[in-house]
């Protein structure tokens, strides 16, 4: 009868241990892949911050060289429209679908064409690529360009550490029941394997 007892009070200890280890196991198992969620919209942020330094830069770089070159007023245009439409599209960091950031990548790829014919135009202009208030707006759009690149490069990080996270044994689980999903990536856009073309 002793025994009996023994064996109960025994098995009884070794249920509440397995049960209390698996309960520290979800709760810690959950508060990492939560950790690792708002790691990647914390990223996000950081992209969409680096973006908007970029658009807010190009209304005064087309005004300086809307000074120098009034003539090239369709493409002036081009960048105003594009950057418009660049800014009106947000993406929530938790709805982040392949779509969604390839939209939002292409509207900001054509932001960036328009910037590019911006600057290519200047050639023309020697006023204007003297110009001080012109040297230092490009070299703040060059150094915002090399910000995106890193920002979408920590994204791209976090976002595939969260989802090798959410796939892996055994945290698959608690991603399965408490609906953890897969981020997107930025991915290169179309042509991007192919070096541009450069004539003197």
């Amino acid at each position: 009868m002793i025994e009996n007892k023994f064996m109960k009070k025994t098995t009884t200890i070794i249920v509440i241990a397995v049960i209390a280890l698996l309960a520290i196991w979800g709760v810690s198992g959950y508060n990492s892949l939560v950790s690792m969620d708002e790691g990647v919209s914390n990223q996000w942020a950081n992209v969409e911050t680096q973006y908007q330094r970029r658009a807010d830069l190009i209304p005064n770089l087309v005004n300086t060289v809307k000074g120098y070159a009034a003539h090239e007023q369709e493409t002036l245009q081009g960048v105003i429209e594009a950057r418009s439409k660049a800014t009106q599209i947000k993406v929530d960091p938790t709805d982040l679908t392949p779509e969604k950031l390839a939209e939002y990548q292409a509207a900001q790829g054509q932001l960036a064409s328009a910037l590019g014919k911006l600057l290519a135009i200047t050639e023309n202009y020697p006023d204007l690529k003297a110009n001080q208030n012109f040297l230092e707006l490009q070299a703040q759009l060059e150094g915002t360009e090399n910000r995106i690149n890193v920002a979408r490069k920590n994204f791209n990080d976090a976002a595939r550490a969260y989802n090798t996270a959410i796939r892996r044994f055994p945290k698959n689980i608690l991603a399965g029941l408490f609906g953890f999903d897969k981020r997107a990536y930025f991915e290169a856009q179309e042509g991007a394997e192919t070096a541009p073309k450069v004539e003197f």
